[in-house]
């Protein structure tokens, strides 16, 4: 027995809205750098948005045989709502013993600490909403039914999606002592550090998106992560490879490109999209409510710039600083 970590993150690009990193915990048996979790949960899980499948009546998520884990971005297109990735981060919660009602307790469920400074925007203080948002209760139920009875046969578990939520205020005073890229790899490390830290013994091997072009990782590793010597596996454009620890406790990380063909990646990738679109949609609302006209933005840069110039004199009489909106970088 071993555990599976991956972690992915959305919202590094955009100037408005949320960093959301995420961690996803698994154990299954075998030497866990060996384990294929799409070959253990196939029967309950596909890779890809199985083209037969129908949408179930009143719902933008279709109605399916398996649930689908994959990179957030085959998930998710605006036009078309965030039904299909609801679904998904929804089932993976409940297989992780969650099913929050609300946005809050969305919230509360992938990243406690955030949840705890919500009420510090404006746009979150008086936002509140039932969950599912758009994908079919009762879909999710079925599916979730079979993925935790797939998981059990097969001896899979999963024992944790944590997320952590980087707001426009901490993301400025971070980037304003380090680049992009070292933030990220900081922030995400910080993140892994507290995950491994709550395992019970045993190897563990960890699956990262990689961080930019950051290719090697060795002394952050060693900085924010490992208690012992931190050895180098290999180093290069496509993975970076370390491990530590004793041989029945060893400890693996692989940072890799296009990290989410990995299943604990696509699930850290979908619930760090889902949280940041959340947000967004808080976000968005409120504005409208001052400026009817406004159109919405998902914070990306151009686009963001056009909304930040339709703001400016609502944002200067609500008294709103540019800390709490805007991310330099």
């Amino acid at each position: 027995m071993g555990y599976i970590v991956g972690t992915d993150e959305a919202g590094y690009a955009p100037n408005i809205g949320p960093l959301v990193i995420t961690a996803t915990v698994w154990s299954a048996p075998g030497n866990p750098r060996e384990v294929d979790l799409y070959e253990l949960l196939s029967q309950a899980v596909a890779k890809t948005p199985e083209k037969s499948s129908r949408r179930a009546k009143g719902s933008k998520s279709p109605a399916s045989e398996r649930v689908v884990f994959a990179d957030s971005k085959l998930l998710y297109r605006p036009p078309d709502g965030i039904g299909q990735l609801e679904l998904g981060v929804l089932a993976a919660l409940a297989l992780a013993g969650k099913e929050p009602a609300t946005w809050r307790d969305v919230w509360r469920s992938l990243d406690g600490a955030t949840a705890e400074r919500l009420d510090d925007f404006p746009w979150h203080a008086d936002y509140e909403r039932s969950i599912p948002a758009e994908a079919d209760p009762l879909n999710i139920r079925r599916l979730a039914a079979g993925l935790a009875d797939v998981a059990v046969a097969n001896g899979v578990k999963l024992m944790a999606i944590r997320s952590r939520a980087v707001f426009a205020d901490q993301w400025n005073t971070l980037t304003a002592e380090h680049n992009k890229s070292t933030a990220l790899s900081m922030l995400t490390l910080e993140l892994l550090s507290q995950v491994l830290t709550s395992l019970p013994p045993g190897p563990v091997a960890v699956i990262c998106d990689k961080h930019g072009g950051r290719n090697f990782y060795q002394a952050l590793l060693q900085r924010h992560v490992a208690a012992s010597l931190v050895e180098v596996y290999g180093e290069g454009r496509n993975e970076s490879v370390y491990r530590w620890g004793p041989e029945d406790c060893r400890t693996e990380v692989a940072f890799r490109v296009k990290a989410e063909r990995y299943l604990p990646c696509a699930v850290a990738s979908m619930a760090s999209k889902y949280l940041r679109e959340l947000s967004m949609r808080a976000f968005n609302q409120f504005w409208s409510r001052h400026l009817p006209e406004l159109r919405p933005t998902a914070g990306y840069p151009l686009d963001a710039v056009r909304f930040k110039a339709d703001i400016a004199a609502k944002q200067a009489t609500l008294g709103i600083s540019d800390h709490i909106l805007w991310r330099n970088r």
